[in-house]
């Protein structure tokens, strides 16, 4: 039977709060990057139906520095010294992360994507180009928006907000800057509130208060509810 080795992605540590004994009603799960069981469900049977035999098993837990990816390094140690094959669950998401792409082009190890079994070393480097292209290109939009914003007589205060009565206005303004940022983060397939803060910190995106702040699941809340 053919080794191989499994590696998950979550998104944070509350996903894997509890686990294996924790309640899938209540568990967080990330839509569009799969939940952990999700993933190992589709990989462990993708693995019988190949006959591969799992040797072991890596999970990532992501936070906003996504360049650390201490578990995928070790994985593919283990898949070299073995000569057996990564399986991950879902390519499509994975593939967006320009860390994840390069170490895994690196390191000359086999692959298979649950989700696109067919996937090649060609559409890993079109997935690396089109990830850094897209996030080169939500940055210009952005920063042109708020250019065009202060244009437009928006002043900002020392914190982002709109000095005396103009704060509800460029709140309302930086809201339909974002809008078009939402809704292709949306078609791209990130659907939920964590998914989309996730993405906007992984772009650099910046937030209303445009000081280096970070998105949290409140401000992201917040601006859907003004967009939507």
């Amino acid at each position: 039977m053919k080794k191989a080795v499994a590696y998950y992605r979550v998104s944070t540590k509350r996903q894997l709060k509890d686990w294996p004994g924790h309640d899938p009603e209540t568990m967080e799960k990330e839509v569009t990057g799969l939940g952990l069981e999700a993933q190992q469900m589709a990989v462990e049977r993708f693995a019988v139906a190949q006959g591969y035999d799992i040797a072991a098993e890596y999970t990532e837990v992501e936070s906003g520095r996504k360049n650390k990816r201490p578990q995928l390094l070790t994985a593919l140690t283990q898949c070299r010294k073995e000569r057996a094959t990564l399986i991950i669950a879902k390519l499509d998401r994975l593939g967006r992360n320009v860390a994840f792409i390069s170490n895994l082009m690196e390191s000359k190890v086999e692959f298979k994507a649950v989700d696109n079994p067919h996937a090649s070393r060609v559409m890993l480097h079109m997935l690396a180009a089109f990830a850094e292209h897209e996030a080169e290109q939500i940055g210009t939009r952005t920063k042109e928006a708020l250019a065009a914003a202060k244009r437009r007589g928006i002043v900002l205060g020392k914190n982002g907000r709109v000095l005396g009565k103009k704060n509800k206005i460029a709140a309302d303004q930086f809201a339909e800057i974002m809008r078009p940022i939402i809704d292709g983060l949306k078609a791209e397939g990130f659907i939920t509130i964590r998914s989309i803060r996730d993405e906007l910190n992984s772009r650099n995106v910046p937030t209303y208060r445009n000081n280096g702040q970070k998105w949290h699941i409140p401000n992201v809340f917040a601006l859907l509810k003004r967009i939507y």
